[in-house]
């Protein structure tokens, strides 16, 4: 591996702390710390991304010393390790300074095109920002992470990548409902990669401590290396970097109502500039749809972050961003104005969408309508998400509507709910009578839009379990699945969740803890 060729420019822009304390505190006027990885004694590798590897310029893994990098245990004696400072608003309170509390920076790299990538490690021990906890992870949440992220990448959805998966050789103890009932659990440690990590909060803890011009500085870099559509002398530049981050967290959101994913946890500090998907948790996929599902025992019975509620919640977090930004922008009517705008830029972008998955082969008048339609069908009728689209796919009036559509159902449904049924395919046909396109070229949209795979959560608790167990055969196979989600490689996963597991703690009912 090119471990030489990891950089670490971040250290040497901003404000920094280079002394390596890790004790816990506040650092105010500080962007960046340097810490230290844990350096595990007892790692041992579970899972590698070779070809993302190879992609970022990282290369393959050659020897002991590259596994040890991996695994959060050695590290080259040149490479100076450290946490960022950020703030942020958590369930829309004010949380004040937060910071990578169980992330560590190993630098960024750039490949032979000259994009960079910044690397990290998750669970790899305390930083000066882990605010009274260990800076550890455990295995269940970072199996979730590894999987999910890819899965997310090759659906199509802005997001983080997993790069690495190691048991961290610890115990580590945590109460996974808050519940008072402590357990130990394996250990672990995740390497992952994104063009930057950059939240949200970063420019919120700058603009509330008053370092206008570190905040300065902070904008200007992220224009400069993430948003090169933008003038650098442009005295817009400041608007239109916000702009960006408004258009890139809707085109976000939209796909992941696209394809059924409830973050759990969208606080302003979870929230990337790059409308990347950040920081894994208590998450899901929808099984049946339900707008007002969400999978964080901590959210609950607010359902601030339900599944229905993430575009707006994206529109607030955006304002907290605007003002954060205000002392750079200074024109509230242009802040007022784009914020004003991401409604109907979301709704717009949702709608075609919308009309992707269904075949039409644009957004018609009364399609906003026949949208609501459905999703209200899907609500009343418990209806997998997933799988009412698949089998939309191949449905045809030479079929029985009640065979065709019976394994779609989380409750038994009645003559009268199969009516609704009946005239909701009824009012789709007509829909599609409408269509400019042929049949197979709207089956064809379907197909490109609908994933037939999806990562749902008991696949994520049986993982996790047979992970424990030192089996590898679940990982692997899912592995295969998350990387061709719009094909049925394994019919056996393309099925609803079990009844068994209705309610399973770290199943169907998730926490932060990690």
């Amino acid at each position: 591996m090119n471990l030489d060729h990891i950089t670490q420019q971040y250290l040497y822009l901003f404000p920094g702390d280079l002394s390596g304390n890790k004790r816990q505190r506040q650092t105010p006027k500080i962007v960046v710390s340097t810490t230290e990885i844990a350096h595990f004694e007892n790692p041992d590798l579970i899972i590698f991304n070779e070809k993302l590897s190879a992609e970022i310029g990282l290369g393959k893994i050659e020897n002991e010393e590259d596994k040890d990098f991996l695994n959060a245990k050695a590290l080259p004696s040149t490479m100076k390790t450290y946490a960022t400072a950020y703030a942020g608003h958590q369930f829309g309170n004010w949380a004040g300074q937060l910071g990578d509390g169980r992330a560590i920076f190993a630098g960024e790299i750039k490949n032979k095109e000259g994009e960079k990538t910044e690397i990290q490690w998750k669970g790899a021990g305390a930083t000066p920002y882990s605010r009274h906890a260990d800076g550890r992870a455990v295995l269940r949440s970072s199996v979730r992470e590894y999987l999910m992220s890819e899965a997310m990448f090759h659906l199509g959805v802005s997001t983080t990548r997993a790069l690495s998966l190691s048991f961290s050789g610890e115990q580590v103890v945590r109460d996974m409902l808050y519940d008072g009932n402590a357990a130990y659990e394996k250990g672990a440690v995740m390497t992952r990669v994104a063009a930057s990590f950059l939240r949200f909060g970063h420019f919120e803890l700058l603009s509330a401590q008053g370092e206008f011009e570190t905040l300065k500085q902070l904008t200007d870099f992220a224009i400069e290396n993430y948003f090169p559509q933008i003038e650098k002398d442009s005295e817009d530049k400041y608007a239109a970097f916000f702009q960006s981050v408004a258009d890139k967290t809707a085109e976000m959101i939209v796909d992941w109502f696209r394809v059924g994913f409830v973050h759990g946890v969208m606080n302003t500090d979870n929230m990337s500039i790059l409308g990347l998907t950040i920081d894994y948790g208590p998450f899901s996929f929808l099984d049946e749809y339900d707008l007002n599902f969400t999978p964080n025992t901590t959210d609950l019975p607010g359902r601030r972050y339900a599944f229905g509620n993430q575009a707006k919640i994206a529109q607030w977090n955006l304002w907290q961003l605007a003002n954060a930004l205000f002392p750079l922008i200074k024109e509230e009517a242009k802040l007022e104005t784009i914020l004003n705008n991401f409604n109907t830029t979301f709704w717009k972008k949702h709608d075609e969408m919308m009309a992707k998955k269904f075949g039409f082969d644009e957004v018609q008048e009364a399609d906003g309508e026949f949208f609501t339609e459905a999703q209200q069908l899907m609500q009343d009728l418990k209806i997998d998400y997933t799988l009412f689209f698949k089998q939309l796919e191949s449905y045809s009036e030479s079929v029985d509507y009640k065979i065709h559509f019976k394994e779609v159902f989380y409750t038994r449904i009645s003559e009268e709910q199969f009516l609704q049924l009946r005239e909701f395919l009824q009012s789709y046909k007509e829909r599609l009578t409408k269509n400019t396109i042929s049949k197979e070229d709207s089956v064809r949209l379907m197909k490109k839009t609908n994933p037939k795979f999806i990562l749902r959560n008991y696949l994520l608790f049986e993982c996790s379990n047979e992970l424990n167990e030192g089996k590898k055969d679940l990982l692997n196979k899912l592995v295969i699945a998350l990387e061709n989600p719009y094909e049925e490689i394994y019919p056996d996963f393309s099925v609803k969740r079990p009844i068994e597991y209705d309610g399973q703690t770290g199943c169907s009912t998730l926490s932060c803890s990690s």
